[in-house]
């Protein structure tokens, strides 16, 4: 009684996953799915220039803020001293730029209505400059003037307000070193960034969309394929037939 010998097949996900051990298995991979690769890249880095061609562009206008201090009624103060405690004190004025108050004067002075205070806090932006008692304020609109108007007239604004609650001989000054200049090209959006960063992930996708289809291929492409896949010799191949015209078989 013969026994059957029958080989039993592996599955098609083992031999995908044996395949990846090898990295001359993995650029064939990616060269039988370079249209994978391609397609996952160029989808998401057109989406992302497109998306960007369609926003709204934002300019940006930017004053610059000196904090400092009044000399004291005994003469001018020793400034070598006093600059750590200063640069600490700018952190403190940096914050209270962006506050309500703030925005609420700036926008009266400038006309605009009451609820514009809230968008201006919104694209308002305050931080100091390490090492320094510089405030730098930059603020984004639409309108490239209204973006520079709106600048100025927060650094006027603070200016008066620090101006009135520190007064005396020794009192906190917050003066605008730098005026807002009208911005002349947008700061936002970025076509071209957005579209590298988009075509790096796109690729990223793509490689793993190449190995997804690998892994559910469950096809075999070559002898020498069964043969690892199998593990015994190919004894022969059965070829393909494809039909040519007047009704003729042709070999493949």
């Amino acid at each position: 009684m013969n026994k059957d010998t029958t080989i039993p097949r592996e599955p098609a996900s083992q031999k995908n996953r044996e395949a990846f051990f090898s990295p001359k298995d993995f650029l064939r991979v990616l060269r039988r799915r370079a249209w994978a690769v391609f397609l996952g890249a160029f989808v998401l880095a057109a989406s992302a220039v497109g998306f960007s061609l369609l926003q709204t562009p934002l300019y940006e206008a930017s004053i610059t803020i000196l904090v400092g201090q009044k000399s004291g009624e005994d003469g001018p103060r020793n400034l070598s001293g006093d600059v750590e405690g200063l640069q600490q004190l700018t952190q403190t004025v940096a914050e209270a730029v962006a506050t309500r108050p703030i925005a609420e004067a700036a926008a009266g002075k400038l006309g605009l209505p009451e609820d514009y205070s809230q968008s201006l806090l919104g694209n308002l932006k305050v931080e100091q400059r390490p090492g320094t008692m510089f405030v730098e304020v930059r603020y984004r609109d639409p309108d490239p003037r209204r973006a520079q108007r709106v600048a100025n007239a927060v650094g006027e604004v603070f200016s008066e307000r620090v101006s009135e609650v520190s007064p005396g001989a020794s009192a906190i000054t917050a003066t605008v070193w730098e005026e807002a200049v009208v911005p002349e090209t947008p700061v936002s959006p970025d076509p071209l960034l957005n579209g590298l960063v988009a075509l790096a992930l796109g690729l990223l996708l793509g490689v793993g969309l190449a190995f997804l289809l690998e892994y559910l291929d469950d096809s075999w492409e070559s002898p020498e394929e069964v043969e690892r896949v199998s593990g015994v010799p190919t004894f022969g191949v059965i070829p393909g037939f494809r039909m040519e015209a007047g009704g003729k078989k042709g070999g493949r």
